[in-house]
């Protein structure tokens, strides 16, 4: 009977072709996966799992957020600052490189090129002067923010060991973020107001 003995039917999608804007995403609980070099070179490995350095410098920059807005306002501008001087080195890089190329005939009888060769040399310099200064500044945050490492670094153990009690009880899972609000919860939370005893 042909209804019978035909294979039974399955599901199957033909990846690539002309389908720009076809996404996959894929979700493993292991927590170090590997694919063949040919998965690998066409796919995004991205890993939610949580590390202690990266759960310490959170509750570092949330800790710092609290007791001193200003300084981890000041750190989250210098961090801008240094990606925005990266950004004009490489670009007066290319705009140097672009002209050399593009330059005619013998290059030191060309004045106009050699005056912004010049000009570049001074605004590079300029430029290298700002990220020493940044980059001064920026030990100087880092130390003061080191004041607050030893609670950062208790909430992470603190946080490694409510998780690991789950090999307990599968019911004791935690998330990061309810974790996280529970404990920034005492500083944010009003303080209670004490009402004078009566005699």
């Amino acid at each position: 009977d042909a209804a019978t003995s035909a294979p039974p039917a399955t599901l199957s999608a033909a990846l690539g072709g002309d389908a720009p804007l076809f996404r996959l995403y894929l979700q493993t609980k292991l927590p170090n996966p590997h694919y063949s070099p040919e998965v690998a070179a066409q796919t995004t490995l991205i890993n939610f799992s949580v590390t202690a350095d990266g759960l310490q410098d959170q509750l570092l920059a949330a800790v710092v957020n609290h007791e001193r807005p200003e300084l981890e306002e000041s750190r989250s501008e210098l961090v801008a600052q240094q990606h925005q001087f990266t950004i004009n080195l490489k670009d007066l890089e290319d705009d140097l490189l672009s002209r050399l190329a593009n330059a005619e005939g013998d290059i030191l009888a060309d004045e106009a090129l050699i005056e912004s060769l010049e000009a570049t040399k001074v605004t590079v310099h300029e430029v290298e002067q700002r990220v020493l200064q940044a980059e001064r500044t920026y030990e100087e945050i880092a130390l003061a923010r080191d004041t607050y490492q030893p609670v950062a670094a208790r909430g992470t153990l603190v946080y490694f060991l409510v998780d690991g009690l789950s090999v307990i009880d599968h019911m004791y899972h935690y998330s990061l973020g309810g974790f996280k609000r529970s404990s920034t919860r005492p500083w944010t939370a009003p303080r209670p107001t004490t009402s004078p005893r009566s005699a």
